[in-house]
């Protein structure tokens, strides 16, 4: 199904809403969705409503929850988002540190206990939008772990995400956004949907060796995620659960922590004014002249130009907002049987 953006966003928004979100922050939640449809990031996008308004059924994610600030510190800042649309305590959490950056140079943002804070690359862009460099460190909890680490065959964490941000003078930013796994969970599910095989090696069936079906994850075969680059993500995936979840969420996803069927993310971020050092026009220099660098290399056989982190989503946008988001069958159907349910038809 072909679905023009706006009218993609106004649907899930008034599912949201109608759902009890307060309008707000069903409005923003949709927005930022519906971005990652339109950055080609499908994994966090639409498709993730028919699962948040189940946990919204069963207070998992608890729309309407105030946030609180738990500690406050100097450059230091901790945000309790309480289970609410991590899109709305991901945004607020940046807001909140970048003011403490205008007046110290930087800050250091832990984000504990919100409902799937979607995709971390629009933080970062959050931050670069207001010159400031940004790194995030995130984990996930509140379920069983999907990704084994290198070496193994059982699942010891998720596809804990690694997200950088360099603002860039007269371009747009350089967003580094990655899970650390070979791919998202969510592009399992989206191949899943349509029908579709993965790259050959992209999972772990049950028994340890490498497939290329969806299905080993999504229909209870038993399969898991597989980190990228071998020992490198694994090791990656690590930190992230060490520094986004033991340290700023006080909660990993080691077993003696509750488990269910939830999506819980933590989040450390550290937030820099690009000054902090005194030399910005130096650092920018830099960046531009290693960036071209980098994009002068001769391009591989069959690849038309070097492109640098944050170029993909910028061509997938162009397009889709041309010519609209294509959201595979069957999560369209299940927006609209949510849409059923809540008394919502798609105009």
């Amino acid at each position: 199904m072909l679905v023009a953006a706006p009218q993609l966003e106004q649907f899930a928004a008034e599912l949201l809403a109608t759902a009890g979100a307060p309008r707000e922050r069903a409005d923003e939640t949709a927005n930022h969705l519906v971005l990652a449809n339109l950055k080609g990031h499908d994994s966090h996008g639409v498709g993730m409503i028919p699962h948040y308004l189940h946990a919204m059924r069963h207070g998992e994610l608890c729309a309407d929850a105030d946030y609180s600030v738990f500690r406050d510190a100097g450059p230091v800042i901790g945000v309790d988002a309480k289970r609410c649309f991590g899109q709305v305590a991901g945004r607020i959490a940046m807001d909140l540190g970048l003011k403490r950056v205008s007046t110290l140079g930087l800050a250091v943002i832990a984000v504990r206990g919100a409902y799937h804070l979607g995709r971390i690359g629009s933080y970062a862009e959050q931050c670069a939008r207001e010159n400031r460099i940004s790194l995030h460190f995130v984990n996930a909890t509140g379920h069983a772990p999907l990704v084994v680490p290198w070496g193994g065959r059982e699942a010891r964490f998720m596809t804990n995400p690694f997200c950088c941000g360099i603002p860039r003078t007269e371009h747009d930013p350089l967003i580094l956004d990655m899970a650390t796994s070979l791919i998202a969970l969510g592009k399992v599910r989206v191949a899943h949907a349509r029908g579709e095989r993965l790259a050959p090696g992209a999972l772990m069936d049950s028994e340890g060796s490498p497939t290329d079906d969806p299905g080993s994850i999504f229909e209870g075969k038993g399969g898991n995620l597989v980190p990228f680059g071998r020992h490198k993500g694994s090791g990656l995936g690590l930190i992230c659960e060490l520094l986004g979840g033991a340290f700023a969420g006080e909660w990993s996803i080691q077993p003696a922590h509750p488990r269910g069927d939830r999506i819980i993310n933590n989040m450390l971020s550290i937030i820099l004014d690009c000054d902090l050092f005194g030399g910005e026009a130096r650092f920018r220099e830099e960046v531009e002249a290693m960036i071209e660098y980098v994009q002068s290399s001769k391009p591989a056989k069959g690849v038309d130009r070097v492109r640098i982190a944050g170029e993909p989503e910028r061509e997938a946008m162009a397009g889709r907002s041309s010519h609209g988001i294509e959201v595979e069958d069957a999560t369209w159907q299940s927006l609209l049987r949510a849409g059923e349910r809540l008394g919502i038809q798609f105009n």
